[in-house]
Order: C-alpha cells, then sequence, then structure tokens
C-alpha cells in the first residue's frame, strides 16, 4: 500500500519566485520513496532586492502569482510549504556539543542524542539572530569519531559537531509576514543553499567534498560539504544582475535590452544556437533581438570586457570566503554551480579560473513528473525545497513520544519503562 502526501516549495529570489509543488509516494512495502513533481510556476519577483524583502505588498502580489499559477497545473490547493531563505545576513558557525550518556547500562537513546544537539545549539547569539538550522556533521562516542548515528551504541560521553546556521531576526519576521498574507504556512526555512544541495548534488559528492555555488539574481549562496555533511555557509551580496546592470552600463542600453543581450549569448554558447553575425566576424545583430539603441557589438568585447571581470568577481569571492574557512584543499570533488546565474556565458571558465576546481552545472535530480519544466538550473532551489520537505515530513508524523519507545536492543523491560517515562508528566 502506498501513502501519498504533498509538499510544496517556494523561492523567494530576487528575480523570480518559483513554487514547486511534489507529490510523494511512499510505499510501505517495498520502503521506497518517489517525488513526483505536479505543479511548476515562476513569475518575475518584486519587492524583493538582495534576498531580502523590501516591499511586503509586492512581494505578496508576486508570490500570489507564482502559487495560484502553480496550484492551477497541480489541481492541488496550497495550504503549507517550505520556503528558501537567502541575502547577505545568513551567517554560519561550528559548534561542538557534550553530554553524559543518561541510561544506566550506557545504551545511547534518543533522549541523549537530542540534549546533546540542544548542547550545541546553545551558542551566543544577539538578539537580532535566530537559528535556521542545526546540521549535526559528526558524533563522537567516548574519543570514537566518524560516528553518524550513534543511537543504540554504548558509551558513556557523547559528543557532536553541529554546523548551525544563522539569520537576520527582521529579514526572518517580513518573510513570515508575506506568507501569513499569502495565506500559506510555513512548514520551515530553509537556507538556499542546503536546499540547493539537496537536489543538485550527489551522495558520493558530499562525501569526497564538493561545493555547491548557487547564482541568484542578487546574491551566490554558498554551502560546503566535508565528509557527507554541510561544514560551512554563506552568501555574497552579488549576483547575475549585477552582470545585466553592467552590460546596461556599458553598452548604454536599457537593463530590458541588457537581460535580452545576456540570454542571446547564453543560448548560443550552451545550446549551440546561432545569434545573427556578419559573415567572418564576431559582430553581433541586435535589431534580431528587438533593440533598438544600439544596432550591432562586439561578442569578445561583451564576454570578455564586461561579463567575465563580474564573473571573475564572484568566483574570487567565493574563494576568499572558502580560505577564510580553511576548507579550500578539503572539497576535492570540485563545484557544482546552479541558479539562474549558472546559465551566463563563460560561468564554468570563470569559476575553474578562479577556484581551481573541477566545475560542473548543476540540475534538478532525483524527481519525475513534469521534469520537462524544471530540469533548468534555475529551478534547483525549490525542487530541492521539496525534497528536502520529503525527508522531513516522516519526522512529524513520527513525534518525539514514538521516537523514543522504538529504542533498538533496549529489551522489553527498557522499552516500558522508557514508555512510562514519557507518560510521567
Amino acid at each position: 500500500m502506498s501513502k501519498t502526501r504533498i509538499v510544496a516549495g517556494i523561492e523567494l529570489g530576487s528575480t523570480k519566485i518559483a513554487t514547486v509543488i511534489g507529490q510523494i509516494l511512499d510505499d510501505s512495502v517495498s520502503g521506497e520513496r518517489s517525488i513526483n513533481i505536479v505543479g511548476v510556476s515562476s513569475v518575475e519577483s518584486k519587492g524583493i532586492k538582495k534576498g531580502q524583502i523590501v516591499d511586503i505588498d509586492e512581494a505578496v502580489d508576486s508570490t500570489v502569482a507564482s502559487i495560484e499559477a502553480a496550484e492551477r497545473m497541480a489541481g492541488y490547493r496550497l495550504e503549507k510549504a517550505y520556503i528558501s531563505l537567502g541575502g547577505a545576513h545568513v551567517h554560519s558557525q561550528n559548534s561542538r556539543g557534550v553530554v553524559a550518556v543518561s541510561e544506566p547500562n550506557g545504551e545511547i537513546a534518543f533522549d541523549d542524542v537530542d540534549r546533546v544537539i540542544e548542547a550545541a545549539s546553545a551558542v551566543s547569539l544577539p538578539q537580532s539572530r535566530e537559528v535556521i538550522h542545526v546540521i549535526p556533521r559528526d558524533y563522537i562516542v567516548d574519543g570514537e569519531t566518524g560516528i553518524k548515528d550513534p543511537v543504540g551504541m554504548s558509551g558513556v560521553r557523547l559528543e557532536v559537531e553541529t554546523h548551525i546556521v544563522t539569520a537576520a531576526a527582521p529579514a526572518i519576521k517580513n518573510i513570515t509576514k508575506t506568507l501569513n498574507e499569502v495565506g500559506v504556512d510555513i512548514e520551515g526555512l530553509v537556507f538556499s543553499g542546503l536546499a540547493a544541495s539537496e537536489s543538485a548534488l550527489t551522495a558520493t559528492e558530499k562525501e569526497l567534498g564538493c561545493l555547491i555555488i548557487d547564482i541568484g539574481g542578487g546574491t551566490t549562496s554558498i554551502g560546503a560539504y566535508i565528509d557527507g555533511a554541510l561544514a560551512h555557509s554563506a552568501v555574497i551580496p552579488v549576483g547575475a544582475k549585477n552582470v545585466t546592470n553592467d552590460l546596461a552600463i556599458g553598452l548604454r542600453v536599457s537593463l530590458e535590452s541588457a537581460e535580452k543581450i545576456k540570454m542571446a549569448l547564453s543560448m548560443e554558447s550552451q545550446k549551440n544556437l546561432k545569434v545573427k553575425t556578419d559573415e567572418d566576424t564576431d559582430q553581433m545583430d541586435l535589431t534580431t533581438l528587438g533593440i533598438a539603441e544600439v544596432k550591432k557589438v562586439s561578442k569578445k568585447t561583451l564576454i570578455e570586457g564586461i561579463i567575465k571581470p563580474r564573473l571573475n568577481e564572484i568566483f574570487t569571492m567565493v574563494r576568499l570566503e572558502l580560505d577564510k574557512a580553511g576548507i579550500t584543499n578539503k572539497i576535492p570533488s570540485g563545484a557544482v554551480i546552479t541558479g539562474g546565474g549558472a546559465e551566463t556565458v563563460g560561468t564554468i571558465d570563470a569559476a575553474k579560473r578562479m577556484l581551481s576546481l573541477p566545475v560542473r552545472i548543476g540540475v534538478p535530480r532525483g524527481v519525475g513528473g513534469l521534469i520537462d519544466d524544471i530540469i533548468n538550473p534555475a529551478f534547483v532551489v525549490p525542487v530541492g525545497l521539496v525534497i528536502y520537505g520529503a525527508k522531513q515530513e516522516p519526522e512529524e508524523h513520527l513525534n518525539s513520544f514514538a521516537r523514543k519507545i522504538k529504542l533498538p536492543s533496549m529489551g522489553i523491560a527498557g522499552k516500558i519503562t522508557n514508555l512510562i517515562k514519557n507518560l510521567l508528566p
């Protein structure tokens, strides 16, 4: 028998607001899970700059338009969703927690894991910041490292190394207010770099050590994985819109015309489509794109003189972030670039040059359904939100009480004792 539920993800980006609705199928017999995308939409973002909401009314209108389009496609009314969180206000740090194992026989229980994670979460933060994620990286039992799941193991001392992602409280409140006005409950706020890694990275890449770089319109989110766990997160306040602005200033054209030129170059480079050019020259005829301000321009000037320097700047800032965290040499699997900015011409070359790592463009994976609508780097984050939500959903149905009575290797007496403990106030 299969159980079906709906999980939705909404990316509140600086360029677009994307909504993806997924149908999660859990086969109780085989234990297999499949995710089918049943609703997809993307509308122009308004009221959001650099990953932060600057006009709630405009953000509400754009979000409603995106949600309604996805609802019509899916035939399902959205009541709750996972929301992406970006912006330069997102910071991260690593923390360690230590507790004594509570059971007399020294067997580690779920309670002990909860307590050690809570201990690691007790970091000093200003009142203006809130914790978004506390992600366990590694458990240590009596000095033995490299343990992924300590439940059921014997020990006296339990330690955990965690990665903590924090964000500005005002930014979170603005997102919450926006979604409340839209009429959608927030199931969880997810750092955009973490969401992107859920759909673009493989388990092998995470284990070997890799870097996810999500280039959005106004910001670039970074997530570094070491030994299968997120070890560093950051957001750079530069994105694909900066490339568009550079083209507009350099050519003295409107932002709309600059975006058309950037997309035309990307299509020609990545999809091998030819924009009309003069024979034996690199002159691009802009009249074919409906641009009246400038008739012809050199492609070499655009790529080498305007786009390349900005891309170099973005990846130089990424490299500096890695150097600051001391993990530059710990990600041999390379970098995976996602987001709408990943399609900018010259992105891979610039990343290889500035990071000195293998580089590939990431697209959503691990889902079915309307895949033709989402096989694009721009949809990695919203699809990743659905995958993230699919993993979190069982934890909500399997509450803390149920988890605690499912302890392995305790024997019937231990289970009954634990059950009685949980029944007591």
